[in-house]
């Protein structure tokens, strides 16, 4: 019976992938809802976190081992290309027989593999949020996925922001749906 982390996984993954495929020529260098971040900057991003899942999860490196390896650029001269072949390793990583069973060695210390799984899948879907919006592609999120981003995220929203991973937590409108109140949780206006 397939793990439905897993699937959600690979779900974000495709969602993302779907985005980073829509992304024309000119549009790499523009801005997105985080502020720090071009589109080139944000897919690189999301990119370089599923590039560390294989040496943290099937090689058991730590953050300190793992080094600078994928600092810098990892998209190269083919951005979508570099997408598929970083989120087809992480995928195969998490994968791999009791893979989400084994404790990694993350840069705020020790977690079982399949949180750090669940951490990757929700900041997927955040990010493909992002990035439909930033190069006006169909920004509306699949809402199994929205529903389990917000799960995720919900019990530490708050130390996202004070870590600088999200902006500060908004308050969404009452009766607001799952997608606009993960956005609002993650200090995004809909």
């Amino acid at each position: 019976m397939p793990e439905p982390l897993l699937e959600q996984h690979a779900e974000a993954l495709r969602l993302f992938g779907s985005r980073v495929r829509a992304v024309a020529p000119g549009q790499w260098g523009l801005p997105t809802p985080c502020t720090e971040w071009t589109v080139r900057d944000l897919v690189n991003h999301v990119t370089a976190e599923q590039l560390w899942v294989p040496p943290l999860v099937t090689e058991g490196c730590t953050v300190a081992e793992v080094g600078d390896r994928f600092a810098g650029d990892v998209l190269g001269d083919d951005p979508a290309a570099a997408w598929e072949r970083a989120a087809r390793a992480a995928h195969t990583a998490f994968a791999s027989p009791w893979a989400l069973e084994r404790i990694v060695s993350l840069s705020y210390g020790p977690s079982k593999a399949a949180a750090y799984c669940a951490e990757l899948t929700a900041d997927c879907v955040v990010h493909a949020w992002d990035l439909a919006r930033a190069v006006g592609a169909d920004d509306r999120l699949p809402p199994g996925l929205v529903r389990f981003a917000l799960d995720e995220i919900t019990p530490y929203a708050d130390g996202l922001a004070a870590g600088g991973m999200y902006d500060p937590p908004l308050e969404p409108l009452p009766g607001a749906d799952d997608q606009t109140r993960l956005l609002a949780l993650t200090g995004r206006a809909a």
